[in-house]
């Protein structure tokens, strides 16, 4: 499956942004897909994910977006989206979805839990 991340830009703190993950290849709904973000000179972090269809679609959230940050997936648009709201400058960093066809009873929250992964999209957020 190849993974096309998409609608990052900029907005002022407090102001909602949406980022989408499209795949092409096969049916993103067989796959638990992932966003983890990565600032300047950190490592790459969690922020959400969803299970696939098969494990009922559940989602998760990093604690530092919960409650801001919904995740969504749209099985006809084979999407997975990403919806931002009260955005915080510290929420400034270059997006990643990421992708894996294994079924991990554990939280999956990890980067090496997935095997496919899009380009990034940067996602800024001025104070």
């Amino acid at each position: 499956v190849q993974l096309q991340a998409s609608g990052g830009g900029s907005v002022q703190a407090g102001g909602s942004l949406t980022v989408s993950c499209t795949a092409s290849g096969r049916a993103l709904s067989r796959y638990t897909t992932a966003w983890f973000r990565q600032a300047p000179g950190k490592e790459r972090e969690f922020v959400a994910n969803i299970r696939r269809s098969l494990s009922s679609s559940t989602t998760a959230y990093a604690d530092s977006v919960k409650g801001r940050f919904t995740i969504s997936r749209d099985n006809a648009k084979n999407t997975v989206y990403l919806q931002m709201n009260s955005l915080k400058f510290e929420d400034t960093a270059v997006y990643y979805c990421g992708a894996t066809e294994r079924h991990l009873l554990g939280p999956m929250r990890r980067a090496d839990d997935y095997y496919y992964w899009g380009q990034g999209t940067q996602v800024t957020v001025s104070s």
